[in-house]
């Protein structure tokens, strides 16, 4: 593959503290020609400002740290809070969480795979199904 197609690639970052559920989330995306990156942890979200995902799947309870305060973080950073971010979790009560923490989204863990491609392909593509439009008119200087 080129590196002009390895670009054009949706950029995925999955953040997760349990190994399979990374490797099973990878496999999936990546079969769909998604470009995936994976982490154990929500310290890599730090480091995110030369190679920015296009979306971040981000689980609530992750060992020792907060998902929602994740998010939270994420949401008030200049450079990073136009990327949508979804949530993920087995507990429930997280679904009401995302409009504290300002995440776009929520799935539900178990989850299917179609849920997990529809929600990703929407969510990616936020200039199609117009959802991404007041960021977009946000970045334009009005001279």
């Amino acid at each position: 593959m080129s590196r002009k197609e390895q670009e054009m690639k949706k950029h995925i970052l999955v953040v997760d503290d349990d190994p399979d559920i990374l490797d099973m989330v990878q496999e999936i995306l990546t079969d769909e020609g998604y470009r995936v990156q994976t982490s154990l942890n929500g310290r890599c979200l730090q480091r995110i400002e030369s190679d920015l995902p296009d979306l971040i799947l981000l689980d609530v309870l992750l060992q020792g740290e907060d998902g929602r305060e994740l998010c939270q973080q994420l949401k008030g950073r200049e450079q990073t809070r136009h990327i949508p971010v979804i949530l993920f979790s087995a507990h429930i009560t997280a679904n009401s969480a995302i409009e504290v923490c300002g995440a776009d989204d929520f799935l539900a863990k178990p989850f299917r795979i179609q849920e997990l491609l529809a929600i990703v392909a929407r969510r990616s593509n936020p200039i199609r199904n117009g959802t991404d439009v007041r960021c977009r008119l946000s970045d334009r200087d009005d001279d």
